[in-house]
């Protein structure tokens, strides 16, 4: 997560209004994807809605990408998902994070009005997938 973090602060910068919502402390679904016991990315979710989760703290390492690693941890959150009854996932990403955005939408998420917590965040993006 560490790593995700200063990713994150180097594209945004360590005070924008996305990083409120970044904490780990109630995450209860972690997938954490390791080559030769070493974590290489990470994702999680937690229920948004009686029908709904939330996809959050997606991240793969630099030396790794391009491999669709984020895409088979993001395919993980969605199974995991379904067994537990959930219909919809949506998540939200920075506008400078264009290697997130295209994964989602390269996987079926559809771009969505800012929710909830969301709406006044100007360069947050929201998406959501029907499963």
């Amino acid at each position: 997560m560490q790593s995700l973090n200063k990713d994150i602060a180097k594209r945004d910068g360590g005070t924008h209004a996305l990083s409120q919502f970044n904490s780990i402390a109630d995450l209860k679904h972690v997938v954490l994807a390791l080559q030769k016991d070493k974590a290489i990315g990470c994702g999680a979710f937690s229920k948004y809605d009686d029908l709904s989760t939330e996809i959050k703290r997606m991240y793969v390492s630099p030396e790794v990408r391009g491999q669709r690693i984020g895409e088979k941890i993001l395919l993980e959150l969605e199974n995991w998902s379904r067994e537990l009854g959930i219909s919809k996932c949506i998540l939200f990403t920075g506008s400078k994070q264009p290697e997130a955005n295209k994964l989602y939408q390269r996987n079926g998420y559809s771009i969505i009005s800012n929710y909830g917590k969301l709406k006044d965040i100007p360069d947050c993006l929201c998406f959501a997938k029907f499963l």
